[in-house]
């Protein structure tokens, strides 16, 4: 018993951290102005494209692209520590299918074909109603064919993880898990000991990346599923101890230093337009591997950052917290409609941009505040938890 108080102390196990909480809602609602600017990207697939495209914003989609995905993994396995201290795993995978696999049947019937629907108008592959429309979503595998989760991928990845990283999760609580995070957390706790979380990455990139670009199918995306997975069980890891955050704190600033420079590196290489061929590969080795480590550094520095000037709770993180999974289902559907008209315009391209994501903002919280939140139907179906008071 003394010898287990013992590591709890040195694990310094901590309370849930409320910068964790506004990194989620902040990379949710940056979804927004990064999806309304792949519409003026050549980086990308989006649903409606603007005939001109411009280069800050393709630089801006870059730059996210590099590692946003990558944060909402990490801070969705952070959120899996905090589950799994109150419940055990089988309440765990209950709330994951309410909280995940619910909103993903509903969002692909319901959310995802206007989106499909108006990518086809645009493209001239169909003329008609959205009602005219939606019994042909289901004909094909898009994108040749109509039928997507679309931007819901990011559920249907984050249930799978769920699912093959319980047992994992659950041995990491027992005492051999506990004693396997005590001694990596006393490794990170070493001079530059917490960049060994960039190996992985690079790894991933290096070694699967050429053979799987990305399109996140799940059955054929192992770059994707290996980065995304590593990036659940990291966040998984490093909510487990306070040791994780002190090491990442210490190295913000060197983080976001490297940070700037890799990808600096990573949208030279890319701006070169290089048709990769067996002799580019030593320089496809080092892109990778600069790449890999890039997405490391961005979420040292965010981590790092968030945890200096984020650490605080107020009404607005309570609010918009219970908002995140609903909007991040709405946005794109918001986005992708109004966003069909405005590009139509003789509008300049920043004005375009400016007037899509604005307006696409205040749409998606109204839409969540009036529509989603209130019912109970509604709640379900959109993965949030029971109104308080009401039986769960």
């Amino acid at each position: 018993m003394g010898e287990e108080n013992s590591r709890g102390d040195r694990m310094g196990i901590p309370e849930r951290r409320y910068d964790i909480d506004w990194i989620r809602v902040l990379a949710v609602y940056l979804l927004i102005p990064f999806h309304t600017a792949v519409a003026f990207s050549h980086h990308g697939i989006s649903y409606i494209k603007n005939d001109q495209t411009a280069l800050f914003l393709s630089t801006f989609v870059g730059f996210v692209h590099q590692w946003h995905m990558p944060l909402l993994f990490l801070v969705s396995g952070a959120a899996s520590w905090y589950s799994l201290k109150s419940r055990g795993g089988g309440r765990y995978l209950v709330d994951r299918v309410k909280r995940l696999l619910v909103p993903l049947v509903f969002g692909t019937l319901v959310i995802v074909p206007p989106m499909i629907y108006f990518q086809r108008l645009q493209e001239g592959r169909f003329s008609g109603s959205l009602l005219g429309f939606y019994p042909t979503f289901f004909n094909g595998v898009y994108p040749e064919g109509n039928f997507s989760w679309g931007h819901l991928w990011f559920l249907a990845y984050l249930f799978t993880f769920s699912l093959i990283a319980l047992s994992l999760f659950l041995y990491l609580r027992g005492d051999r898990g506990k004693n396997y995070l005590d001694r990596v957390a006393g490794f990170c706790e070493r001079r530059w000991g917490i960049f060994i979380f960039a190996v992985p990455f690079i790894l991933v990139e290096v070694f699967l990346r050429a053979w799987w670009p990305g399109f996140q199918n799940l059955v054929n995306d192992w770059a994707n599923f290996m980065l995304y997975i590593t990036a659940f069980i990291y966040g998984y890891i490093l909510a487990s101890d306070e040791r994780f955050a002190k090491s990442i704190d210490r190295y913000k600033v060197a983080a976001l230093f490297m940070g700037v420079v890799t990808q600096i590196i990573v949208l030279t290489i890319y701006s070169m337009n290089i048709p990769w061929t067996m002799d580019d590969a030593g320089l496809w080795v080092f892109f990778m591997a600069v790449k890999g480590l890039n997405c490391w550094l961005w979420l040292m520095a965010i981590l790092g950052l968030g945890h200096r000037f984020l650490s605080f709770t107020n009404k607005y993180l309570s609010y918009f917290n219970e908002s995140a999974l609903p909007v991040y289902i709405i946005h794109m559907l918001v986005v992708v409609a109004f966003g069909y008209f405005v590009v139509k315009t003789g509008l300049g391209v920043t004005t375009k941009y400016l007037i899509i994501t604005g307006v696409s903002l205040i749409l998606t919280t109204l839409l969540y505040d009036i529509c989603v939140k209130r019912t109970r139907m509604t709640r379900f179906l959109f993965g949030m938890r029971p109104i308080k008071g009401a039986e769960s």
